[in-house]
């Protein structure tokens, strides 16, 4: 038997010592319980009186902590201020340590104890602890820290999910007297370039579990990484494509570097000496004189950007112009000279209209359309020859080219002649369109005709009849008085009553 053994023989009155349990190790977690079994779900021996729990120290010495009789199935607890309050031990002898430290790592043993025989169970207890990682980002400088881990762990660099091998910096340890955590930190020294904008830089830390190695990561980092301008651009920002005489525009002047820079000097066409301004110069009404290069560098002179600003324009001269007097027959020259940022072409638009028309849905108005074109613009008027008014139009829309669109809605009520004229300096030009009364007047015209054609004819008709019965009433009277005949003349003055009636 091992030294131990014989000592424990000896402090339990030499009673025979067995120990036919092997070593069994126990894994916990730092801050939760640990439970350590008594022969592992072996069967109790018989005739077990009580059960008592140790652990062994540094120098071989034991120390018992619980106690449990069989007999009297009672518990009680060593005083050992470490486990003060910390020990629970069920009625299988199941030893439980709450709130476990890594000072727990000992080797506890369980003794049953019968009249004749002491088994020993022993158990090896290890502590882990989950690692905290924390990730701070400084100048060109990372700093990674791993907080209260347990056992020692080994930290690791990564880029953009890269190993940083080797990683220059420095790295520390501590270990805290009182709990035995260790607290290890370290420091990343890059030397950064523009490859590593927006990458990511993370760490991880490597440790044993009861299960097996973890890994636990950080979460990833973008370091600020710094570098000088090397390059300046300059460009334009206009509201319109073209940039046009009276137009506003902004200078826009860019430096590359990180943090990029915020004055500029700026260079007008023909001044060697730069305006000191913010990366936006601002020029409002532009001429067709500030037509040029524009320049802007960084506040030293160096890295100069230009570009070529053309301020667009386009003026007319007429000649000759004012109102002139010539004789019928005589001739006149007329020159149009323009004036321009590019070539243009000239374009003698003398006006020119159009006229349409349609019946509105409702029968009674018409709509007149006309379409003019001409420069410069043409005034447009529209009279009615029956009475001479003049229309009023809607509101002209520009339709393109110099084309123009308005509307005339009226409502005849006898057929009408509408002319239109369009008129501008350089000429007139005028077209005529008719228009037929609305199909309600016409409609109604024709029903009163009819009415006064029936009641003439009614008339007509009757006035013959009465002639008629007249005429009759006389021949009778006639013919009664040749004949003498008294009796046929009764008969023709009754039917002539009836007649008359």
């Amino acid at each position: 038997m091992a030294a131990g053994a014989l000592l424990t023989v000896c402090v339990l009155s030499a009673t025979a010592l067995r120990t036919g349990f092997g070593l069994h190790t126990v894994s916990a977690i730092y801050g939760e319980t640990i439970d350590i079994s008594c022969g592992h779900g072996q069967e109790k021996p018989d005739g077990l009186l009580f059960g008592k729990w140790k652990y062994e120290q540094p120098d071989g010495n034991a120390v018992f902590v619980a106690t449990r009789s069989a007999v009297k199935n009672r518990t009680s607890f060593d005083d050992v201020p470490e486990y003060n309050g910390r020990l629970d031990l069920s009625e299988n002898y199941t030893l439980s340590i709450s709130n476990a430290r890594i000072t727990d790592e000992k080797r506890f043993v369980c003794m049953l104890i019968t009249e004749e025989n002491v088994f020993e169970v022993p158990s090896l207890v290890k502590v882990f602890i989950l690692s905290f990682i924390h990730l701070w980002s400084f100048v060109q400088v990372g700093d990674c820290i791993s907080k209260d881990s347990y056992p020692d762990t080994n930290i690791t660099w990564y880029r953009n999910g890269h190993v940083l091998f080797p990683v220059d910096g420095e790295s520390s340890k501590e270990r805290n007297s009182t709990s035995g955590l260790h607290n290890i930190r370290s420091s990343l020294q890059y030397m950064s370039s523009k490859n590593d904008i927006d990458a990511q830089f993370s760490c991880a830390v490597a440790y044993y579990m009861p299960n097996g190695m973890a890994v636990m990561e950080s979460d990833p980092v973008v370091f600020d990484i710094y570098y000088p301008t090397e390059k300046v651009t300059i460009h334009v920002q206009s509201p319109k494509k073209t940039i046009k005489e009276g137009d506003d525009i902004t200078l826009k002047c860019i430096g590359n570097g990180n943090p990029p820079p915020q004055e500029f000097l700026f260079y007008l066409p023909g001044q060697e000496e730069g305006i000191r301004s913010s990366s936006a110069y601002h020029i409002t009404d532009i001429k067709r004189n500030a037509t040029g290069d524009y320049k802007c560098s960084l506040l030293n002179k160096v890295m100069i950007a230009s570009t070529m600003v053309t301020v667009h324009y386009l003026d007319l001269s007429l000649t000759p112009s004012g109102d002139i007097t010539k004789q019928i027959g005589d001739s006149l020259s007329v020159s149009c000279i323009p004036s321009a940022s590019k070539n243009v072409s000239v374009t003698w638009m003398k006006p020119r209209i159009k006229l349409s028309k349609k019946t509105n849905t409702d029968g009674k108005s018409k709509t007149i359309f006309y379409e003019v074109d001409g420069f410069p613009k043409p005034e447009v008027q529209c009279v009615s020859l029956g009475n001479g008014v003049y229309l009023n139009k809607t509101e002209e829309t520009t339709l393109s080219n110099g084309r123009y669109a308005a509307k005339i809605i009226i409502s005849p009520e006898e057929n009408v002649t509408i002319i239109c004229s369009a008129e501008n300096k350089l000429g007139k030009e005028s077209h005529s369109l008719n228009i037929s009364a609305s199909e309600s007047n016409d409609h109604a015209k024709l029903i009163v005709g009819i009415v006064v054609g029936l009641l003439l004819a009614a008339l007509v008709a009757g006035l013959a009849y009465w002639i008629y019965i007249k005429r009759s009433s006389s021949a009778s009277k006639h013919v009664g008085k040749e004949l003498g005949n008294t009796e046929e003349n009764k008969k023709l003055e009754e039917n002539n009553h009836k007649s008359e009636a």
